[in-house]
């Protein structure tokens, strides 16, 4: 029997902890036999959460023989993961284990040294302090999870019951998968990758900048078909001159600024309309439906129709028309 060590630190978030433990534990083959042996890992006999304690059959000992170790991600405030932790991990590397991480849990396998020079991933808002600390490590922020052969990585909690699922769907097929993904309530795979999540924000500008003005016009009149001689015109100067001091103060250019903001009215529309999505395309400034549906694709990884599906039951209510 395939044996799955989940390895809980302190600090452990209860959700990525739960997400590999349902999954392989709800695993059931065609003839009715578990699909997996279970264990839950800590250092010490308890893994202290902010809100709750887990108490650990096995410790460090249990990741040795393991055929898949299992590494949730930690809360913010936690301390660096222990020193025998990582050399743990390292050991069952090194023995050719499979390692899984989910959200932040890709920072303790960093930490370890297993993703340099590998892609990875882990919750959108987290991805670019990963790379800023682990230069090494080539980051996704854009995906659900990453499968290198040996080492894996996924994005938010949710992410990780994507990955667990990919992971059974490796080791016993997509019907075992299948029948898996039911037992959770939610598909095998899921349309898109983790930018439909991502909160696109635009660049900062310096409070009282003289850009200003001319961003807020370009938020008004989103719908226009604006050009770069239009935003220039508005800034009182050259399209040249204008496009050098947007950059410097934003460290993008006009055209993306643009497009990016068009895009977060859209989503907006989607959530909080019944507006079609050619009208939407409209009210947003896209050319046409078609440049719409590209675009939006582009930035949010998924359609309109299937964003539209995702968020706006959520962001309207149960009393939405």
């Amino acid at each position: 029997m395939h044996t799955v060590a989940v390895l809980a630190l302190d600090h452990v978030v209860p959700l990525d902890l739960a997400a590999p433990v349902d999954v392989f534990g709800r695993t059931r083959l065609p003839d009715g036999r578990p699909g997996y042996r279970l264990r839950v890992c800590s250092p010490g006999s308890e893994a202290a959460g902010e809100t709750f304690a887990v108490r650990a059959p096995w410790g460090l000992e249990g990741l040795a023989d393991a055929d898949t170790v299992v590494v949730p991600g930690c809360a913010e405030s936690a301390p660096p993961p222990p020193a025998e932790a990582l050399e743990a991990l390292r050991a069952a590397a090194a023995a050719g284990t499979r390692i899984a991480s989910v959200c932040s849990g890709a920072f303790i396998l960093a930490a370890a040294g297993l993703l340099d020079g590998l892609r990875a991933t882990t919750h959108w808002a987290a991805a670019e302090e990963l790379a800023r600390r682990h230069p090494l490590v080539d980051v996704r922020p854009d995906v659900l999870y990453v499968d290198n052969g040996q080492i894996l990585t996924s994005a938010g909690a949710a992410a990780g019951l994507d990955l667990c699922l990919h992971m059974v769907r490796r080791d016993y097929g997509s019907a075992v998968a299948a029948d898996c993904a039911r037992m959770s309530v939610m598909p095998l795979e899921r349309e898109g990758g983790q930018a439909q999540f991502i909160v696109h924000r635009q660049p900062p500008v310096p409070q009282g900048s003289a850009l200003q003005p001319v961003l807020e016009w370009i938020d008004d009149n989103l719908a226009q078909d604006l050009t770069l001689a239009d935003m220039a015109a508005r800034y009182g100067t050259s399209g040249r001159t204008f496009s050098r001091r947007f950059r410097e103060q934003t460290g993008t250019t006009p055209l993306q600024w643009l497009l990016r903001a068009r895009v977060r009215r859209a989503q907006y529309l989607l959530e909080n309309s019944d507006h079609s999505v050619e009208r939407i395309a409209r009210q947003a400034g896209f050319g046409s439906p078609t440049a719409f549906r590209e675009r939006f694709r582009r930035v949010a990884g998924t359609t309109p129709q299937a964003y539209r599906a995702a968020f706006r039951g959520a962001a309207s209510g149960p009393d939405a028309a």
